[in-house]
Order: C-alpha cells, then sequence, then structure tokens
C-alpha cells in the first residue's frame, strides 16, 4: 500500500472498545480519536498551532457552510481549506446533511434533485445533490469525505425513518460514483434508522453492499437520551465491519464517548468543548466545572497544571472567573482551549487503557464522572 493511500489498521481490542490507526496522505489519526470542530475553518476561539499543541491530529468542516462562505472559487485559490486556514493535519467534512435537519424550515428534500436550500444568509437557492457535495468536498481537499445524507430529527414513526434511509441510500450510490476511485482519499458512508435494530441492519447492510472506506452512525445525538443512544449501538454495532473505521457523528460528552468506545466506536466529533468553554463550563479531571460560580472567585487553582499551552496552567480559576463575569472574549478562547486539550488527553488515556487492557476499569470510574 502507498504511503498517501487511506488505511485503517486495528491494532488491539480490549473487549469491544477498539485501538486503531487511520492512515491518510496528510498524517495518522489514533483511534479513538476527537475531532474538534471547525464547521466554517475555525475551532471558534483557538488559534490553529494551538489545536495541534492539544494533540488534535484532524479536525472537522462543515459543506455547506464553506460552500456558501468563503466558496468554492476562493478555496480553489488555496488548493483547498488546509492551506486557507494554515492546518496541514488530517480534514474530515460533514456532507450538509445535518444542515438538512438543522436548517430544515430553510431546505426541502428532492430524492431525486437532492437538498434544495435557501441560503441562511442572502436566501438564494443552493441545490446540494450528492454529486455537487462530493465535488465541493473534493475542492475542500477534504481527507474524509461524508456522502449526503438525509438526517431525520428525532421520531418513532418507522415510516418517516424507512424515507430516510431510502433517500440516503440511494444518494450514498450516487456519491460512490461521483467519488470516482482517488485511493488518497476515504469515503464514508452514513446509517440511519433511528433507535429501530432492524432499520439499522437494513441501513448498514445496504451501505457495505455500496463499499465505503469506513461507516458512520448518523441520525443519533439528535435529542435521545444517553441509554437509548448506548442501547442502540450495542444492538448494531457488529453490524459494522471489523475492518473499517466506525464513527458516531456529533457526539458528545466525555461520558457519551467512553460509553460508545467500550460498544466499538473509533471516531467522534462535537462542538461541546468550544460551545461550553464560551458559557464557562469546563471539562476537566476534577468534573465538570462551570466557572462562572462564585466559589471559585478566590480560588488560586489551575484548570490543568500540566497544560502549558499559551500558559494555561499560569491562569487561575479566580482570573477565569473575573474574566467570565467581565464579559472579556479571553475567558472563552481560554477555557475552549483547555477543554480542547482536555478531551485530548481523555482519548489519549482511553486509547492507553485500551492497549494495556484496563479498559474496564477506567470506564468504571469516569462513565458518570461528568454527570
Amino acid at each position: 500500500m502507498k504511503n498517501n493511500e487511506f488505511s485503517f489498521e486495528l491494532i488491539a481490542q480490549n473487549d469491544n472498545a477498539r485501538l486503531g490507526r487511520i492512515s491518510t496522505s496528510k498524517g495518522k489519526i489514533d483511534t479513538p480519536a476527537f475531532m474538534p470542530v471547525g464547521t466554517q475553518g475555525t475551532v471558534k476561539g483557538i488559534y490553529t498551532d494551538d489545536i495541534l499543541k492539544t494533540g488534535t491530529q484532524i479536525i472537522l468542516g462543515n459543506t455547506y457552510h464553506l460552500l456558501l462562505r468563503p466558496g468554492t472559487d476562493i478555496l480553489k485559490k488555496f488548493n483547498g481549506l488546509h492551506k486557507f486556514m494554515n492546518w496541514n493535519k488530517p480534514i474530515l467534512t460533514d456532507s450538509g446533511g445535518y444542515q438538512i435537519m438543522s436548517l430544515s424550515n430553510l431546505n426541502k428534500i428532492d430524492r431525486d434533485v437532492g437538498a434544495i436550500f435557501k441560503s441562511h444568509i442572502d436566501g438564494k437557492k443552493i441545490i446540494l445533490s450528492p454529486e455537487k457535495s462530493i465535488q465541493v468536498q473534493k475542492i475542500i481537499n477534504s481527507d474524509i469525505i461524508m456522502v449526503l445524507d438525509e438526517c431525520p430529527k428525532l421520531t418513532d414513526d418507522k415510516k418517516i425513518l424507512s424515507k430516510a434511509i431510502n433517500v440516503s441510500t440511494h444518494w450514498a450510490d450516487r456519491c460512490k460514483i461521483e467519488f470516482g476511485q482517488d485511493k488518497s482519499k476515504a469515503l464514508f458512508g452514513i446509517a440511519q434508522g433511528g433507535l429501530y435494530k432492524d432499520l439499522r441492519e437494513e441501513s448498514i447492510s445496504k451501505l457495505i453492499e455500496i463499499g465505503f472506506d469506513g461507516y458512520a452512525m448518523g441520525g443519533l445525538a439528535v435529542g435521545e437520551t444517553q441509554s437509548e443512544m448506548f442501547q442502540i449501538l450495542s444492538e448494531t454495532i457488529h453490524f459494522y465491519p471489523k475492518n473499517k473505521p466506525r464513527y458516531l457523528m456529533g457526539v458528545g460528552t466525555p461520558s457519551d464517548i467512553l460509553g460508545a468506545v467500550k460498544f466499538g466506536v473509533d471516531m467522534f466529533d462535537c462542538v461541546l468543548p468550544t460551545r461550553s468553554g464560551r458559557t464557562g463550563l469546563a471539562y476537566t479531571w476534577e468534573g465538570k466545572l462551570n466557572i462562572k460560580n462564585s466559589k471559585y472567585q478566590e480560588d488560586k487553582s489551575p484548570l490543568d497544571s500540566n497544560c502549558d499551552i499559551r500558559g494555561m496552567s499560569l491562569y487561575s480559576k479566580s482570573y477565569l472567573n473575573h474574566l467570565i463575569k467581565s464579559n472579556e472574549m479571553m475567558a472563552s478562547m481560554l477555557i475552549s482551549l483547555h477543554n480542547i486539550y482536555f478531551y485530548q488527553q481523555f482519548m489519549s488515556e482511553i486509547r492507553k487503557n485500551i492497549k494495556n487492557g484496563t479498559f474496564a476499569t477506567f470506564y468504571k470510574k469516569y462513565i458518570n464522572y461528568f454527570s
């Protein structure tokens, strides 16, 4: 296999928890992996070189948003997003499927055409077909490209979920044709089916028949409870190929990730570390801390004494409390940076414990730690 070809290696397994490594032309990704979300070509409030210092090996961008701004003409001039945002590691792009759900009041779905959007910026009509989604992701120069799918809102209506599987499978087939034979990149399929085991099995089997480099669980983290999510993962994870990466989209809290790793998931992404950081919520080895609380007003201890990025270990909780109450933007920047750092340390510890055969002990200690 050539060095610039996409590949996945399963290194070790501790019960169902998997230790692996994804290889891409832009670098390797140790799994289980967490991808910070850089929807519009930036992980909000954090310098790109600082993201690198957290141990992050891959970030996520969004096809729909990057299509609108800065647009494909500008991205072409930079040969994609990597150079444009000064990030030389791998990038995965969401196809725009999530926006079909989140911006449902601004779009309609046509199985044969694709998703027809009314731009949330200027109201212009945008047709995001399966083919267009792949074309845009190739202009972005994504290392891991996602198929366009229909991600329905949380529902127990099997007719709605079956229709989404039908549309998503048809689009996935068209995406595969448009993607072609580029072995330097990967194309991932996305399974739907809500919380129904039989529908999930149907969706996954249809995607395997088409054939993809990796497989994602879509239509979760859309409002179901954690126990419901874990239940459907436990019932369906064995339907996915063992020799391909498994990606749970839009997840989540540290305990969400830990629970999903237990069932055999390899990849995660979520806006939570930075979104929480902007509200003063920090994830730490002490648990989840709301730094706005008055009890931190005189606390001289740092969020993490081991984090030396941007001198984070020199900033006290007292100082961060002051910044938040003063509405200073530096509070959002520092706590967001800390949260990404913590998430990557958490993933590193997960990988270490899988390798050492001690994952079950680590799981028991931390599964309810961040409630």
